[in-house]
């Protein structure tokens, strides 16, 4: 076997330094990991045993990562499943785990929409009602929501301002 086919111990601590550190930046699925060191140059099967290897010591978990994101997404963000779920698949998580995390979500779409437009309707206190409905109602839209629960939800939150059911 040639050097360059070999895996030296300084190349594996190579491969494993960058997959912590990407790793201290923010939490990554397995996927999302894998294409950062495969786009760093690493050979597929270190990055494929590197992989292996923190997936058993609990550092890469795809499960956990599913409901990190999936709290962090509609809790801080206030986006819709919709929108969360794509973020998941764009991540390479599972179906399988994306659903799990998202059907541990509480409460319903509608209530999460009302949530997001009422805590976002006092920013919009001096405009006309028809454009801070028209901005609270693109706000929604872009987090994920149906067209028909973002404009509810945006009339309930404006509701003060002139609209009503």
């Amino acid at each position: 076997m040639t050097k360059s086919k070999r895996s030296s111990p300084s190349k594996r601590r190579d491969v494993h330094e960058r997959a912590l550190g990407l790793l201290a930046v923010r939490q990554r699925s397995r996927r999302e990991l894998e294409r950062r060191l495969l786009q760093a140059g690493f050979e597929a099967q270190e990055v494929a045993d590197e992989l292996t290897r923190l997936e058993g010591v609990g550092l890469v978990d795809d499960i956990a990562f599913a409901r990190a994101v999936v709290e962090s997404r509609t809790g801080r963000r206030g986006e819709s499943r919709r929108a969360v779920a794509g973020r998941l698949a764009q991540a390479g998580v599972s179906a399988d785990a994306a659903r799990g995390a998202l059907d541990e979500l509480a409460g319903d779409e509608q209530a999460r929409a009302d949530r997001l437009a009422a805590s976002r309707a006092a920013r919009l206190a001096g405009l006309e009602p028809k454009v801070a409905l028209q901005r609270l109602y693109g706000l929604l839209g872009r987090r994920g929501y149906a067209s028909e629960v973002a404009l509810l939800a945006a009339r309930r939150a404006l509701a003060p301002e002139g609209f009503e059911d």
